[in-house]
């Protein structure tokens, strides 16, 4: 019985079982050197403002931020929602990418939350770090099953730099509790961890090679390690979710903190009033890029 996938005939009856069982498959070589070329020549030209975007947030390293002027791309670290790109937006409508996102979410898609990382050489505070989280601690939508998350690497990513970290199966529970976690180099903005998770569950070091991209559930417990290198960890993602998932109230949940958190800085950025809702500000950033938008 299959829970996590549908039978769209591209995944095979073993990546099908890999992934319910795991919560993620790791797919080689699906995106092109050149296109990933393409990306990087964008994110620089943003970096040195050579371009602008609407909506784009540019995050930058909590201790970066706050020592000298650092221009380019040696201080940013994510560039978020950067849905309004043409150019990087391509990523999320690659057509071999939305091919195995239909098997998770079925043939309405929309892509809802879209990332550039760039993972940069740690400080030695251990910011580069992102605390073990759920992705689904961020999303007022549902059903989780009907959403996944295409992350793509831009290069080399290994233990050294910074590769994701997964514990395979915790996708199978619920959505945990988050909050900042009490490291004392600081934490970057909006890089909530999971506040109690099994520290013996066994995890798996997710190694990839430039335009290997993995496929996982929102609820897969996941995150990464500093980068201890000299250069930069790049990676491109988009959460997708079916135009059939709805929005859900999340009063009184464990994701209050951060529906909080995202109305306070969208009053701050864009000058809106507490009207504004959490689900707005996912609803707005939502771009259908195949089939029907139904509820979404």
């Amino acid at each position: 019985m299959f829970i996590y996938t549908l039978d769209t005939g591209v995944l095979t009856p073993e990546q099908r079982l890999a992934y319910e069982e795991n919560g993620f498959i790791l797919i080689r070589k699906l995106v092109s050197d050149q296109d990933i070329d393409r990306f990087r020549k964008e994110f620089e030209r943003i970096c040195k403002r050579e371009v602008k975007v609407p909506g784009l947030v540019v995050m930058r390293d909590v201790t970066i931020a706050k020592s000298e002027y650092v221009e380019g791309e040696k201080a940013v670290t994510k560039l978020q929602d950067y849905q309004e790109d043409p150019e990087l937006f391509r990523y999320c409508i690659l057509p071999q990418i939305l091919k195995y996102v239909e098997s998770f979410t079925g043939p309405n898609i929309m892509a809802m939350h879209t990332m550039l990382i760039n993972k940069p050489p740690d400080t030695g505070k251990k910011t580069s770090r992102h605390p073990m989280h759920q992705d689904l601690h961020y999303f007022p939508f549902r059903p989780a099953d009907r959403i996944v998350c295409s992350w793509t690497a831009m290069e080399k990513v290994h233990r050294g730099n910074g590769c994701l970290v997964v514990l395979p199966g915790s996708h199978h529970g619920t959505l945990l509790e988050h909050d900042y976690p009490q490291w004392e180099g600081g934490v970057n903005k909006m890089y909530h961890g999971v506040r109690d998770y099994d520290p013996n569950h066994p995890r798996v070091h997710l190694e990839m090679e430039k335009g290997d991209t993995v496929f996982f559930h929102p609820l897969l417990i996941h995150g990464s390690g500093m980068n201890q290198t000299d250069g930069f960890r790049k990676a491109i993602s988009c959460h997708y979710a079916s135009s059939d998932c709805y929005y859900i109230d999340v009063k009184g949940t464990t994701q209050e903190i951060i529906s909080n958190e995202v109305k306070e800085l969208a009053a701050k950025k864009y000058g809106v009033d507490d009207s504004v809702t959490f689900q707005d500000t996912w609803a707005l950033r939502g771009r259908l890029v195949q089939g029907d938008r139904t509820s979404m």
